[in-house]
């Protein structure tokens, strides 16, 4: 990392600065930035979010505004200019082109110099290897937090990734849930069996969903699968037996995980998202690296990776004694 100028008096800890944060693309990836901008916030910065915009129902909790970035770079450049946005940023993806689009903005934003794009940045970090996602968001936020002259954070980042929820996701869940025939206390358990992208051009999708839901079915436990949009019917395809909940937004699909025995998922935004409210959460990985991309938390567990899928058996045999 390049040497940190001190910081101004607008950004310092002395008074709370605002803070343009360039969001990830992707559900799973704001969940696991969440320690990283919860510790930016506790330290006197006032996070100003710019991103996709599920973004502002997901994160409706914690107050933090919202600026929606269109796709393309001068739609983005002028949707900051626009909104206004502060001149200290964070950036939270890997591309060149969401840098370009800061710094044309007139941000002068701390980020990791991956791409070449060092020069467009204000302040770079190296990216190590061999960290959980996590542990990477958060060494950008410590050291935006050296840069702004904040007080230190800790060496690493909290066991949980602490999603908070506003009023209206706990309702709309209890009303889906109610509208399904699951009261409060009915024992269910969350399935994701789909998952967006590939990795090493192999899916992420584990093939055996469908073996899964009928062993927790007849284990007691009703099975419940909140597709995304236009992914109702793979979703009946993968889990025929699950009862189907369309429609719900990011925080209501937590809500909805926060009161499951447990939330089985791919290596994909669902299962962060389960992790992200202190769920009990299972992950099942093919391709991926959990080393990377484990879900997060106390009550986080996972199997497979590497390129070799657990069983149906191991797999019912995990969630089970998982959501006892």
């Amino acid at each position: 990392m390049s040497a940190p100028a001190p910081a101004s008096p607008a950004t310092s800890a002395a008074g709370a600065g605002r803070l343009l944060v360039r969001l990830p693309n992707w559900v799973g990836d704001v969940c696991m930035a969440l320690p990283a901008l919860r510790a930016l916030e506790a330290a006197g910065l006032a996070p100003v979010l710019a991103g996709k915009g599920w973004a502002a129902d997901l994160l409706a909790g914690h107050g933090w505004p919202l600026t929606t970035l269109p796709a393309g770079t001068r739609a983005a450049v002028r949707a900051l200019r626009e909104a206004h946005a502060p001149r200290r940023g964070l950036l939270l993806t890997n591309s060149i082109g969401s840098a370009l689009a800061l710094r044309l903005a007139g941000v002068s934003a701390l980020g990791y110099r991956n791409e070449g794009r060092a020069f467009l940045l204000g302040r770079t970090l190296a990216r190590v290897d061999g960290l959980h996602e996590v542990e990477v968001f958060w060494r950008l936020a410590a050291a935006t937090a050296e840069w702004l002259g904040c007080a230190p954070l800790p060496p690493v980042p909290p066991a949980s990734l602490g999603l908070r929820f506003a009023d209206a996701h706990r309702h709309a869940a209890r009303d889906a849930l109610a509208r399904a025939g699951l009261a409060d206390g009915a024992r269910y358990a969350v399935v994701a069996p789909l998952a967006a992208g590939t990795t090493g051009g192999e899916s992420k999708a584990w093939p055996a969903f469908g073996e899964l839901d009928r062993t927790l079915r007849v284990a007691g436990l009703a099975t419940v699968c909140c597709p995304g949009p236009g992914e109702d019917a793979a979703a009946r395809a993968a889990v025929p037996g699950a009862i189907v909940l369309p429609g719900l937004g990011l925080g209501a699909y937590a809500a909805v995980c926060a009161g499951a025995r447990v939330t089985v998922a791919n290596d994909s935004g669902p299962m962060h998202l389960a992790a992200a409210v202190g769920a009990p959460v299972l992950g099942v990985f093919g391709p991926g690296d959990p080393r990377r991309t484990r879900p997060w938390g106390p009550r986080a567990h996972w199997l497979g990776g590497d390129g070799t899928w657990p069983s149906a058996k191991a797999v019912a045999r995990l969630a089970s004694e998982v959501a006892t």
